[in-house]
């Protein structure tokens, strides 16, 4: 053997360990990277994706990720010609199919980081709108938001086809956020 060949093996046995450690460094750093990603900025970096999403209750919803907020999304459904909106409680995911496995942790701005669940049932009881409320264990109501408190709301409820008015309220319910999982809103 010439000592040439042994210092060509040599160095090329040398340089296949270097590329080696550097590749298994390269996937420890992308490792620690997605450990460090939250849901959350998974989905800003999908927002208008479709997700098919699985709630506490059993409550399958599916639709178009329009805005995220610091405690809920909001689906946009296309089955409906009428603009049908589903507000979700992210604390009520149980499942998410669709996300792509992006992330964008700088997308989020403080206003909408500030945007809470109050400030979103807020807007809707300020808009008179008939919702329907998925709750937890299953049930649904139907009816307008009265108030919003800092842990639970007041639903005046009534049929979905009347507007609020004294003769059309049957009972007056008051959830407790926990026990929420999405409230959807038919955008007319």
């Amino acid at each position: 053997m010439r000592w040439t060949d042994l210092f060509d093996d040599l160095e090329a046995q040398l340089t296949a360990q270097e590329v080696a450690e550097r590749q298994g460094e390269v996937v420890e750093h992308t490792r620690a990277g997605r450990g460090r990603v939250f849901l959350s900025d998974r989905y800003l970096a999908d927002v208008g994706r479709d997700l098919r999403l699985t709630l506490r209750g059993g409550l399958i919803l599916e639709g178009g990720l329009t805005q995220v907020g610091q405690e809920w999304l909001l689906l946009s459904h296309q089955d409906s010609a009428r603009g049908r909106e589903s507000l979700v409680l992210t604390g009520q995911l149980v499942a998410v199919q669709g996300l792509s496995g992006r992330s964008d942790p700088g997308r989020i701005e403080s206003v909408q980081r500030a945007l809470g669940i109050r400030q979103a049932l807020r807007a809707l009881s300020r808009d008179r709108a008939v919702v329907r409320m998925h709750l937890v264990e299953g049930a649904t109501l139907t009816g307008t938001i009265d108030r919003v408190g800092a842990d639970h709301l007041d639903l005046s409820a009534h049929p979905a086809d009347l507007p609020r008015r004294s003769r059309a309220v049957h009972s007056l319910v008051t959830v407790p956020y926990a026990a929420l999982t999405s409230v959807v809103h038919r955008g007319d």
